[in-house]
């Protein structure tokens, strides 16, 4: 098996995000590669098609066979690996806050409900409904369908899933793991990391600020976040290097402003979590790519 992040001579993805709004979507089948400890910015949600896929989500690790759909809410850490001979072969849309938002404002019959984002709280899921209503979205973004048909099966499936799988408003979701005290300590931690992820932050300077010792803080933060600090330091940087590909910046500048040592520290560590390169991730939403899907 080839090293976490590294793909084999089998896999592939292909990758589509919409110029406009937050949508992505990937299709993808892996037999070698790892995903590291990552979370997006966005809902996920991916129906499992051939073998099974084992990840470590909210404390426990879970397994999504074929006919299963897995539901990520903004920030959920998690990784990812086959758990399987075949490996996997999944789809998966990624849709920002704001694109839910929207659509629930128009689904929604009570204020309240089109206010609040919605809470996912089991990571997999076996739904009839769920997968047909993901698999009919996925294949109109990625197969080059009108604005129309785009829009008319996002709102489905976003109906579908908040009716079928949400358990309540992404805002009363509590910072989970260990006392008072250690989620006070993680929170100040995640802050600095937050102002200063573009500077290189001493250990005992991040404990200082969360005022405990660096022991009792990794403790808590991963408690609290699901990773260690300095991953979801890389993470902060890997998000601003998205954007910079989304506003047209080549992979070495991004690399560079967003605190990467060089191109190819940034090129390991964007495959790592997101399962493709910057390349294909910054080519993917181009007009030739709506109509055929870029590979890695």
């Amino acid at each position: 098996m080839a090293g976490e992040g590294e793909r084999g001579p089998e896999d592939w993805a292909r990758y589509w995000r919409d110029p406009d709004r937050a949508v992505e979507a990937m299709h993808a089948h892996f037999f070698s590669h790892r995903f590291h400890p990552h979370s997006h910015d966005a809902y996920s949600f991916a129906v499992t098609e051939i073998g099974a896929q084992r990840f470590r989500c909210r404390g426990a690790l879970r397994t999504s066979g074929a006919g299963m759909v897995m539901v990520f809410n903004p920030d959920d850490p998690h990784d990812g690996e086959a758990a399987a001979e075949l490996g996997y072969k999944y789809r998966i849309v990624h849709m920002g806050p704001d694109v839910m938002r929207n659509v629930l404002a128009d689904v929604a019959a009570d204020a309240a409900d089109r206010a609040a984002l919605p809470l996912f709280d089991r990571p997999v899921v076996s739904d009839p409904v769920l997968v047909p209503a993901l698999l009919r979205l996925h294949t109109a973004l990625v197969g080059g369908a009108g604005p129309l048909v785009r829009d008319e099966r996002l709102t489905a499936a976003v109906g579908a899933l908040v009716r079928r799988g949400a358990t309540g408003p992404l805002r009363a979701r509590e910072l989970p793991g260990g006392s008072g005290e250690q989620a006070r300590a993680a929170r100040r931690a995640r802050a600095l990391l937050e102002e200063a992820y573009l500077e290189e932050i001493p250990a005992a300077r991040l404990a200082e600020a969360a005022g405990c010792s660096r022991f009792a803080l990794y403790r808590a933060f991963r408690a609290a976040y699901g990773m260690a600090p300095s991953d979801f330091q890389r993470q902060l940087r890997l998000r601003r290097a998205r954007g910079l590909l989304v506003a047209g910046r080549s992979a070495a500048e991004a690399a560079a402003q967003a605190g990467f040592a060089d191109q190819s520290h940034f090129h390991r560590w964007f495959v790592r979590c997101f399962g493709v390169t910057p390349g294909t991730f910054q080519r993917a939403a181009s007009p030739d790519s709506r109509r055929t899907p870029q590979p890695w």
